[in-house]
């Protein structure tokens, strides 16, 4: 019999835009990790850009999770503009809530699946925020992933494909706080 390996819980690290040239490299290299063999996919190559896009927004918050000085997974997003709300045309009745918090990114490193760093990172990035609503984007190829999201109280709400070059993904909606 296999001897039970405990695996510590991971430290996590908050970070804000003034914080993007510092950590950078770091989402690049643990998004790829986590990709596998989809790195290569062709969308999947532009994810710098997106980096620098969220990065540049004043007011991007970033969580990552660290085993010692290891990244090895982190959650990242911004509030939505007022008004750029694009997530209501799914939605009717739209809420009359509005201040939304966009959710773009979640990596975690593959010996760290599983494990729960997942959530505790969403969390970490969802809990601190006064937005009304969270609002992000599940490739409609990955149902497990969606259950995920769903079982944290997120919900589809739509289908979206925001760049021509890009997958078809699922629009999922949760109020905030996301319950306990």
């Amino acid at each position: 019999m296999e001897p039970t390996v405990t695996v510590a819980e991971p430290e996590l690290r908050h970070f804000c835009h003034p914080d993007l040239p510092s950590i950078r490299q770091t989402l690049i290299d643990v998004h790829a990790e986590a990709q596998g063999d989809a790195r290569d996919d062709e969308f999947n190559q532009k994810f710098p850009w997106f980096v620098d896009h969220w990065g540049g927004n004043p007011h991007f918050t970033c969580v990552i999770a660290y085993d010692g000085e290891e990244a090895v997974g982190f959650a990242y997003g911004a509030p939505a503009l007022d008004g750029r709300e694009w997530w209501r045309e799914h939605v009717q009745p739209a809420p009359g809530k509005s201040r939304t918090f966009a959710y773009s990114e979640l990596a975690v490193g593959t010996k760290w699946r599983k494990k729960g760093v997942a959530e505790l990172l969403s969390r970490a990035l969802l809990d601190r925020r006064d937005e009304d609503l969270a609002v992000l984007l599940v490739d409609v190829e990955h149902p497990r992933v969606q259950a995920l999201y769903e079982s944290w109280g997120f919900r589809k709400v739509g289908q979206r494909r925001p760049f021509a070059d890009s997958p078809v993904y699922a629009v999922m909606l949760a109020e905030l706080p996301l319950p306990a």
